[in-house]
């Protein structure tokens, strides 16, 4: 297991450094390439994921086949589609790697091995799911019924690591604009003002 998941999980303070290293062995490291699925829709949502290195997507795919993307994941974070790892059913969402990624996973049947075994994982799952809500909570007030300009400002403001490292096509697809409002709305920011 990586230091960085250890430090990880020490950093949430509710658990003990024996309780830590019996945790970690649950955890079995995966490498994605680009592009590779860590999740896909319609298929059952076994694992739950801490992403050591990379970043993944989230998203729903409409009618015409076209991704709208809900969220990303970094460094440091869990990812899964938590309502349907939790019921053991198929996911609404797939989850997919935009960088190469390495994400230490945990199954389903160890999970609540775990959860049985070390109770304080039930403290570190609780603000996982409230950094998870309060993330999605974030992105409805972002997204409903706000200029494209805006939009772009909130995220350069509050997400600045998404216009670091997020396609234009994905951050557009996140944002719920075309890539070329998303375009204009850059310029409009980011041009000198002259008086």
């Amino acid at each position: 297991m990586t230091d960085l998941f250890e430090n990880y999980l020490s950093s949430t303070g509710g658990l003990s450094a024996e309780e830590i290293n019996f945790s970690a062995q649950f955890f079995k490291p995966i490498r994605l390439k680009k592009g590779d699925f860590f999740i896909r829709e319609d298929e059952s949502c076994r694992h739950i994921g801490f992403i050591a290195s990379g970043a993944v997507k989230a998203y729903g795919v409409d009618k015409e086949g076209k991704e709208n993307i809900t969220c990303f994941k970094f460094e440091n974070e869990f990812v899964t589609s938590f309502p349907e790892f939790v019921t053991q059913k198929k996911s609404r969402r797939s989850i997919r790697t935009i960088e190469d990624s390495v994400i230490y996973r945990i199954n389903y049947p160890d999970y609540q091995h775990l959860l049985d075994q070390v109770t304080a994982w039930n403290g570190v799952i609780k603000s996982v799911m409230e950094h998870e809500y309060n993330q999605k909570e974030r992105y409805l007030l972002n997204s409903n019924n706000r200029p494209a300009v805006d939009k772009y400002r909130h995220v350069l403001s509050c997400e600045p690591m998404l216009v670091q490292r997020i396609a234009t096509q994905d951050l557009a697809s996140y944002l719920g604009i075309t890539q070329r409002s998303l375009t204009r709305a850059k310029r409009q920011l980011h041009r000198p003002n002259i008086l």
